[in-house]
């Protein structure tokens, strides 16, 4: 008798397409595009650019539409909250790498919506860096910025 291997699924396992995402979640397809647009996301993309999400993706999806509805942030000022995470503190870039980084550097978007060059993100998945993984729900947010503070 034959065994199928089977791969172990995760919270990164992509399993939703882009409609049934949408539908988890009670947004339009529209909204999630829109989304990624904006750097809030980083949705898993096939060969054939269709987009996949992970449970870890709609957890993100749902801590910001909680941070909307219920709180009423705007798309902008969750960017602006991202924008603070102290990335180079998580992955320990030296003071160079931090001169050259344009997510350092710059203002008002989370460090996976920029574009690493000469750096040592550059070779780096964003979707895979423990920035972007580490701040994936709203719990998991609070809990990094008590650690940060303290």
């Amino acid at each position: 008798m034959k065994t199928v291997k089977t791969e172990e699924v995760t919270m990164d396992t992509p399993l939703y397409t882009i409609s049934v995402a949408a539908q988890l979640v009670g947004v339009s397809v529209h909204t999630l595009r829109m989304y990624e647009k904006e750097g809030l996301l980083i949705p898993f993309k096939k060969e054939s650019k269709h987009r996949m999400y992970s449970q870890f993706d709609i957890s993100r999806l749902k801590c910001i539409r909680d941070t909307i509805t219920n709180h009423k942030f705007t798309i902008s000022g969750i960017k602006g909250m991202l924008s603070l995470i102290p990335c180079w503190k998580i992955i320990n870039c030296s003071d160079e790498e931090r001169n050259n980084c344009a997510a350092y550097n710059g203002s008002f978007e989370p460090c996976w919506s920029y574009k690493h060059e000469n750096n040592v993100c550059a070779a780096n998945d964003c979707r895979l860096c423990p920035v972007f993984k580490e701040w994936g729900s709203c719990k998991e947010i609070k809990d990094s910025i008590k650690k940060f503070m303290t």
